[in-house]
């Protein structure tokens, strides 16, 4: 099965190939001219290259098709259930669901449903281990406004990439007014990172994680909206 990259790590993808190929180029011109003794240097530098490609891999997934549920953005481990008041982000009252992404996760990020892109405000800050409560509002991060069809009316939805200790780029591939859906490619963080789901009262019929269940991004359903009016 071949190996799909993200177009979000290009420019890091393309760097590592060459510095790894300049290497290895090194290490078998002199072990040419000095000693054979030199050839096992490459296997290092073979394993790194490996990884550096693996990072970036960016696998299908097999997004579910139910009526008005939120799919993990993010491959890692649910965090964090938190309830969230009207003076927050949200704007009501509602969930967040945080999911942690370490550094041996897929770090392609998807969309949690069928939307439109409201707004997308990229907020610098510092690079605090995400797991530290603190981190999540005072990191860099990058929060998705969307606005979601449900029972006849307009409701928000947010989706927040934040930073991590390792981590120093977001990329958000979506643009204001953008019609999206469910299991869309929507950018990545580089290198470990969290992801965040922040969905109104209305919208949270079911949670269906508990905090320490693992979640694929674009295929695990965090939330189900109430079925008698879920057409989301």
């Amino acid at each position: 099965m071949a190996l799909t990259l993200t177009t979000c790590g290009r420019r890091e993808w393309i760097a590592c190939s060459a510095i790894f190929a300049g290497l290895l180029g090194a290490i078998a011109a002199l072990a040419w001219v000095y000693t054979p003794w030199l050839a096992p240097a490459a296997v290092p530098v073979l394993a790194a290259w490996g990884w550096a490609m693996w990072f970036f891999r960016d696998p299908d997934r097999l997004v579910p098709d139910e009526p008005g549920v939120f799919v993990s953005s993010a491959d890692g481990i649910v965090a964090d259930i938190t309830p969230v008041g009207p003076g927050e982000a949200l704007g009501v009252e509602g969930t967040r669901i945080g999911v942690f992404m370490n550094i041996f996760n897929v770090h392609v990020n998807r969309v949690p449903c069928d939307a439109q892109v409201v707004s997308i405000d990229h907020q610098p800050g510092v690079f605090l281990d995400v797991r530290k409560p603190e981190a999540a509002f005072r990191n860099e991060s990058a929060t998705i406004r969307l606005s979601v069809t449900h029972g006849g009316r307009q409701h928000a939805v947010l989706v927040r990439q934040v930073a991590g200790l390792v981590a120093r780029r977001i990329v958000t591939d979506l643009s204001p007014g953008q019609q999206v859906h469910r299991g869309q490619r929507m950018g990545m963080i580089k290198f470990g990172s969290r992801l965040e789901l922040w969905v109104p009262a209305e919208l949270v019929g079911d949670i269906r994680v508990s905090v320490g269940d693992p979640a694929v991004a674009g295929q695990t359903v965090l939330v189900a909206a109430p079925k008698e009016s879920a057409n989301a």
